[in-house]
């Protein structure tokens, strides 16, 4: 079997994680928790195997819906494995069982190489009909960071490093869903809009939850503090607000998608229409 290209460096990441400062505030984690939460209680169905997979699924227990009344998550997770939390390979994907029906995944999909694949190896370990739930940090996020080091390594060097890890927009989402086998895709876009005293002040937070350039083909060169400084001021005039401080665009795709099954709806055969397009809509021919 042929490897993806290897475009994040994940010994890395999970060095970053090691090195987390306990006292920064993992705000994005909460945000996004609370969300799956929210979203768990509205669906009215039961959930008897349900598996969380990513960093913070080895963090808090979520409240759903099940026969009992409460279910507790399977964990794993793809970067940082823990007792009740066991190291994953993203890209072979062997799972305590097979036959959940429910699989989360928060933030692994920002930090796979192969995309399309993690979710269809998701989609296999489900039963008919599960449910699979995954959030990723959307394609706009820390768009003002990296164009203030896009245009500080302009300044300094003449040229251009990839310092900020692409993420998935909003745009592909569904077609990933579509190609990874996943029957009644749906996605979606929170925004959320971050301000900070300075660029200086998000840099320190970002190092602190050891969210550093995770690229594989990154920089050779450190950041130099004649970068920072330059990239900070940059960033005071692309996203600088009149009270000096500085606004960060975070947004989190949300994808659905559920194993298929023969009791889901299915697209009407193309020519089985019974009423004309025009006889709704009341034009003339």
């Amino acid at each position: 079997m042929s490897l993806p290209p290897r475009v994040f460096d994940r010994e890395l990441i999970a060095q970053h994680l090691l090195r987390r400062d306990p006292t920064v505030e993992d705000f994005v984690g909460q945000i996004v928790l609370d969300d799956l939460a929210a979203r768990l209680i509205t669906i009215t169905r039961d959930f008897e195997q349900a598996l969380i997979i990513g960093p913070e699924g080895a963090r808090l227990p979520l409240l759903g819906r099940s026969a009992n009344g409460v279910f507790s998550f399977e964990r794993a997770s793809t970067i940082l494995g823990s007792a009740d939390a066991p190291l994953v390979d993203p890209e072979l994907l062997v799972l305590p069982q097979t036959g959940y029906d429910l699989i989360v995944s928060l933030f692994d999909l920002q930090v796979v190489n192969d995309v399309p694949g993690f979710l269809s190896r998701l989609r296999a370990h489900l039963r008919p009909d599960g449910l699979m739930i995954a959030a990723t940090l959307g394609g706009n996020s820390l768009i003002e960071l990296r164009q203030a080091l896009l245009e500080a390594d302009s300044q300094l060097s003449g040229g251009a490093f990839a310092r900020v890890a692409p993420f998935i927009p909003l745009a592909d989402a569904g077609g990933l869903l579509q190609r990874a086998g996943l029957a009644l895709p749906v996605t979606d876009l929170e925004t959320y809009p971050v301000r900070y005293a300075d660029a200086l002040k998000l840099m320190r937070e970002l190092k602190g939850l050891g969210a550093q350039n995770p690229l594989a083909d990154r920089p050779d060169r450190m950041a130099t503090r004649t970068l920072i400084g330059t990239a900070a001021a940059a960033y005071q005039q692309i996203a600088g607000d009149p009270d000096g401080r500085v606004r960060a665009t975070l947004e989190i795709i949300w994808l659905l998608g559920w194993a298929p099954h023969d009791s889901q709806q299915k697209p009407l055969r193309r020519g089985s229409a019974t009423v004309s397009l025009r006889d709704v809509l009341g034009k003339d021919g």
